[in-house]
C-alpha cells in the first residue's frame, strides 16, 4: 500500500516517519520548500515523549506531485483541507482513498469538492481523528508531545478491507480505533475541542489554565453549550479517551463535579506521556491553537473547526453565544486587538454569568 502525506507537520509527519520506519512506502508532501528540504538532506528528527530518533523519508512539495498517489492522507491545517485536495484532484480517480487526517469539519465538504469535480466524493472520503500531539518545531524537526490513538472510519459506517489495510499501516505509530459513526467521533473531537480553544487565551500551560477549577468550570461551560449545538443538529456524539459527552450534561453541582473531574483526567492523559520524561523540557506547552498563535505566529485553526461548529449551530437555531464570545476573543488576538492573559478567563467568566450559562 503506497501513502501520500499531504500536510507534514505534527500530525501527518508523526505518522508518516513510523509508517516508514515500519517499510510502508511513504511520500510526505509540504509547502513549506525549508522543511521539506530538510526532510530530503537529513532525514525526519523526532524526540519529547518516546524519546530521540531520525528516520530517513522521502519528501516534496506539492508541485512536484505526479502520477499515483495511493492513499492519501490530508493532514494539513483545516482552513488549506479544500486547497489541497483541489491540488491533487487531478491526480485522483473514482476508486481513490482520500482521508481526512486532521482536526475539523472537513468531510462534507471535501465530499461536495469531489462531487463537483466529477468524482464520488461519499466513497473516495474516509474520516479520521488523530488524538496523538505533537509540534513542528523546525525544518525537519518534530516534537511528540502526548500519546492518544486515532479514530478511523468509513463515512458510511462499514468495515472495509480499505479501512482495515490503512489502519494496520497506521498502527505503526499509534493504537487504531476502528469506528462505525465516525461522524459523531468528529463531533465528539471538537465539541470537546471548545475548551482547548479556551485555553489559548493566556500565555499559559494547560495545568495552569484547564488545571484551575474556576477556569475550568468556565471552559466546561462553553463544551456544554457546544453539546448543546450538537443536540440541535441531532448528533449522535460518541465518547473518546479525553472525552466523555454524558459528563457535559450539567443540571446539579454534582454534576458539575463530575464534569471537572473528566476535565482533571483529560489533562492528566495530555500530560503523563511528558511526566515521565523529566528530562526533556518540551517546547509545546499548550494547545495546538496557542502554538500558532504564540510559537509560530499564525493564524490557528480556530474558525476552520469552532467557527464551523458555530455555524452550525446558528442553522439549527441552537444559542451559540458563548462560544461566539470565545472564538471573537481569540480572533482578536490573533489579529492584535487583544492581549493574551488571564483576564480573558475572567472577561468570558463574567458573560457566561451574564447570561445565564454559570455552571451549577
Amino acid at each position: 500500500m503506497k501513502f501520500t502525506i499531504i500536510g507534514s507537520g505534527a500530525i501527518g509527519g508523526l505518522a508518516g516517519a513510523y509508517m516508514t520506519k515500519a517499510g510502508y512506502d511513504v511520500t510526505l508532501v509540504d509547502r513549506w520548500a525549508e522543511h521539506v528540504a530538510a526532510l530530503n538532506d537529513k532525514g525526519i528528527t523526532i524526540d519529547g515523549v518516546r524519546g530521540d530518533l531520525n528516520i530517513k523519508v522521502k519528501a516534496l512539495t506539492p508541485d512536484q506531485l505526479s502520477g499515483d498517489l495511493g492513499t492519501v492522507l490530508i493532514a494539513t491545517k483545516s482552513q488549506h483541507t479544500i486547497e489541497a485536495l483541489k491540488q491533487i484532484t487531478p491526480l485522483l480517480t473514482p476508486d481513490s482513498l482520500v482521508v481526512s487526517y486532521q482536526n475539523g469539519f472537513n468531510e462534507p465538504d471535501m465530499v461536495a469538492a469531489l462531487n463537483e469535480a466529477g468524482l464520488p466524493g461519499d466513497k473516495i472520503i474516509m474520516g479520521s481523528i488523530p488524538n496523538y500531539g505533537g509540534a513542528l518545531v523546525d525544518p525537519g524537526y518534530i516534537e511528540f508531545v502526548h500519546e492518544g490513538p486515532i479514530q478511523l472510519g468509513e463515512l458510511s459506517g462499514e468495515m472495509t478491507p480499505r479501512l482495515k489495510e490503512l489502519g494496520d499501516a497506521l498502527s505503526a505509530l499509534t493504537e487504531v480505533q476502528y469506528s462505525d459513526r465516525i461522524w459523531g467521533q468528529i463531533w465528539a473531537k471538537e465539541v470537546y475541542s471548545a475548551q482547548v480553544v479556551f485555553s489559548a487565551l493566556a500565555d499559559a500551560k494547560i495545568r495552569d489554565t484547564l488545571g484551575v477549577e474556576k477556569y475550568a468550570r468556565t471552559a466546561g461551560a462553553v463544551v456544554k453549550e457546544a453539546l448543546e449545538i450538537a443536540d440541535a443538529n441531532g448528533i449522535d456524539i460518541q465518547a473518546f479517551d479525553f472525552f466523555d459527552p454524558a459528563n457535559y450534561r450539567v443540571k446539579t453541582a454534582e454534576d458539575t463535579k463530575k464534569l471537572l473531574a473528566n476535565i482533571d483526567h483529560a489533562i492528566w492523559l495530555l500530560k503523563k506521556d511528558q511526566d515521565n520524561k523529566p528530562t526533556h523540557n518540551f517546547k509545546k506547552k499548550g494547545s495546538g491553537i496557542w502554538w500558532d498563535i504564540v510559537y509560530r505566529k499564525r493564524p490557528s485553526e480556530t474558525r476552520a473547526f469552532a467557527g464551523k461548529l458555530i455555524e452550525y449551530g446558528k442553522k439549527a437555531g441552537a444559542d451559540t453565544r458563548l462560544n461566539e464570545k470565545l472564538t471573537s476573543m481569540i480572533y482578536e488576538i490573533e489579529e492584535g486587538k487583544r492581549e493574551l492573559g488571564f483576564h480573558n478567563f475572567d472577561e468570558l467568566e463574567a458573560y457566561a454569568a451574564s447570561i445565564g450559562k454559570t455552571l451549577p
